[in-house]
């Protein structure tokens, strides 16, 4: 008891250090694992026991037998579960190709190269070689993500950095599934049939289980057949029997079918998903605090002396500077993401539970059937997971600013509320080359700019859900463009720091719009629209258009025609290069105005001679 409890304690007490410091959990937990595993047992004990034992060993410990390995397959299919729950097929709209490479052709090119070097650097058998480096073709989407939340990037950088680390556990676990079956069967000349009939089943069995598994769970929520009570907890049992059914059918064909299960219900129509992902996240976050103490502690000190050597740094290095960079720069051969995206992509490829879990699982049946040389498998796979997330944790956000990717300007746009009126701003912001999210609790009006081709979040401004989502990264402009001032006041003084650091702005209220002396700082647009005139111009005129700036004084008297004209409403200014401008209420006083610029806008045309207006 003692036991369990210490380590659900150390392990939120780590992820909350994670937290303060801003780096993954990932490796606090594993230091302290170390400390209370290997370490107590050779420093601290008195009678050289650790201070949590993972296997029971006849006097003490928490999983008898095989015990430990079962929990730390279920865990991982949960957590890669609540992983698949975050992948949209929508952000993957420009970036599509780079992934699929990076998980086919950039795992075989770390899986190869890998083998090679632990092969003739540490003298280990091809298979050994072979199976080390299968594990670490996995990138783990536990660690990726808190380091991508701490650095402002482009979209499209972080969205290949989460896919690919949450697609490619799967991939990995069944090429160092197939190695293993290789070396329990002595690698005879019929395995050739035997490896190619096995990864046949994984894929069908994965794939046709997640699927219907996915499908079943999401017409049952959606026709109410389960109380809003147990929907947690029926999902996490529909889960489990997903992943033990797959894999009663086809050995290791679980995580697929747990990844391809989490993404069918993410694309789909599944009400309360969102509810789902945080109980999923929730739990995640539980189970890997657990699983990383456990698995670190389980190593043994004996294991640690095995990579003190010259030969554990060649190898890291050869892996970190090397192998990935190859990997990354042949994927994305031809894509249209730059060289110095593609050089920071290479450099962030931290391993996480999969890798360490999988490791724990072979390196032990392999030592217990006599295999010489399986000793290495854990350590050196633990030596890899630990420096690479030491490595990014520490240096990505100053590798993003010395590469050049670090986004010393966030140019991304959100939009609080997604209205007729504000799909029409959003899709002219798109068009022009701005990055562009909106929110809103209705999903109605979600689903319609998703229709419209526009990144759209069903979500809450009052959660938690904003906060941790890595893809508004690149986001620094807040608009907020809902009918309730409540909701607009909040969004502006709740996410101005995190959202807003170029610019906040508000819809005005029919209070503020009568009192002209107090117009806000934040004020948007004029100091005579509100909520209720914009939804009645974009209902009469659901057009924006553009009409060219002669001079400071035509631009004035353009924006004394719209503040005399109900149905007009200035938006943006343009200037010679295509930058756009936010107008605020303040509308005359934009600092700089010459000829060349446009005054864009959504309503009637206007009519003056010095402009001739075109409709985008």
């Amino acid at each position: 008891m003692l036991e369990l409890s210490g380590i659900i304690i150390l392990g939120i007490l780590a992820q909350w250090v994670a937290w303060k410091f801003k780096i993954p959990a990932i490796l606090p937990l594993i230091l302290i694992g170390l400390l209370v595993g290997p370490i107590a047992a050779e420093y601290l004990s008195e009678d050289g026991s650790k201070w949590i034992e993972p296997i029971w060993n006849g006097k003490k410990g928490l999983f008898p037998g095989e015990g430990l390995y079962y929990f730390v397959s279920l865990a991982i299919s949960i957590i890669l579960f609540e992983g698949g729950l975050t992948l949209k097929r929508s952000e993957i709209r420009t970036v599509g190709p780079v992934i699929t490479k990076l998980i086919t052709v950039g795992s075989a090119i770390t899986f190869f190269g890998a083998g090679a070097l632990a092969y003739f650097i540490f003298d280990l058998n091809w298979e050994l070689s072979l199976l080390f480096s299968g594990l670490i073709i996995v990138t783990g989407p536990t660690v990726i993500t808190p380091i991508l939340r701490n650095i402002p990037l482009k979209k499209d950088i972080s969205t290949v950095l989460k896919w690919e680390g949450i697609l490619i556990d799967p991939i990995g676990a069944l090429v160092a599934v197939l190695v293993f079956e290789f070396i329990s069967v002595g690698g005879d000349s019929g395995f050739t049939k035997t490896a190619l009939i096995e990864f046949g089943k994984i894929l069908l069995f994965g794939t046709t289980f997640g699927f219907t598994f996915a499908h079943a769970l999401a017409f049952a929520v959606n026709k109410k057949f389960i109380p809003h009570y147990l929907l947690n907890v029926v999902s996490l049992s529909t889960v489990l029997l997903v992943f033990v059914e797959s894999e009663i059918f086809a050995h290791e064909s679980g995580l697929l079918a747990v990844v391809v299960m989490g993404m069918v219900l993410a694309n789909g129509k599944l009400e309360n998903i969102k509810e789902l992902l945080y109980f999923k996240e929730s739990l995640s976050v539980l189970l890997i605090s657990i699983l990383f103490i456990l698995l670190a502690a389980n190593i043994d000190f004996k294991d640690l002396e095995l990579l003190y050597t010259w030969k554990t740094a060649l190898l890291f290095a050869l892996v970190v500077f090397v192998i990935r960079p190859l990997a990354v720069f042949t994927s994305t051969h031809g894509s249209k993401l730059h060289f110095n995206e593609k050089l920071f992509i290479s450099w962030v490829g931290p391993r996480g539970i999969v890798a360490a879990g999988i490791a724990s699982l072979f390196g032990g049946k392999l030592i217990r059937q006599g295999v010489e040389g399986a000793e290495y498998i854990t350590p050196l796979v633990f030596m890899i997971v630990l420096g690479t997330v030491l490595l990014n944790a520490t240096t990505a956000r100053l590798f993003a600013k010395v590469v050049g990717v670090f986004l010393k300007r966030s140019e991304g746009i959100l939009i609080v509320g997604a209205s007729h009126f504000s799909r029409l701003v959003g899709e002219y912001l798109e068009n022009n080359g701005r990055h562009v999210v909106l929110i809103d609790s209705n999903q109605s009006n979600v689903q319609l700019a998703q229709e419209q081709g526009l990144e759209a979040i069903n979500a809450d401004i009052y959660s938690e859900e904003l906060n941790n989502n890595i893809e508004l990264n690149d986001v620094g402009f807040l608009l907020a463009l809902t009918g309730s001032k409540d909701i607009n006041s909040y969004a502006i003084n709740r996410f101005r720091e995190q959202f807003g650091e170029s610019g906040y702005y508000r819809l005005l209220t029919s209070d503020e719009i009568d009192d002209v002396e107090n117009n806000p700082d934040e004020g948007l647009f004029s100091q005579t629209d509100d909520f209720n005139n914009l939804t009645e111009v974009a209902r009469k005129y659901p057009k924006i258009h553009e009409t060219e700036i002669k001079s400071r004084e035509h631009f004035e008297e353009l924006i004394d025609l719209t503040n005399n004209d109900i149905d007009i409403v200035p938006l943006l200014i343009k200037d010679k290069k295509g930058v756009l401008e936010i107008i605020s209420s303040h509308n005359k006083k934009i600092e700089k105005m010459e000829d060349g610029y446009k005054l864009v806008y959504m309503g009637k045309p206007l009519s003056v001679p010095e402009a001739t207006p075109t409709a985008q």
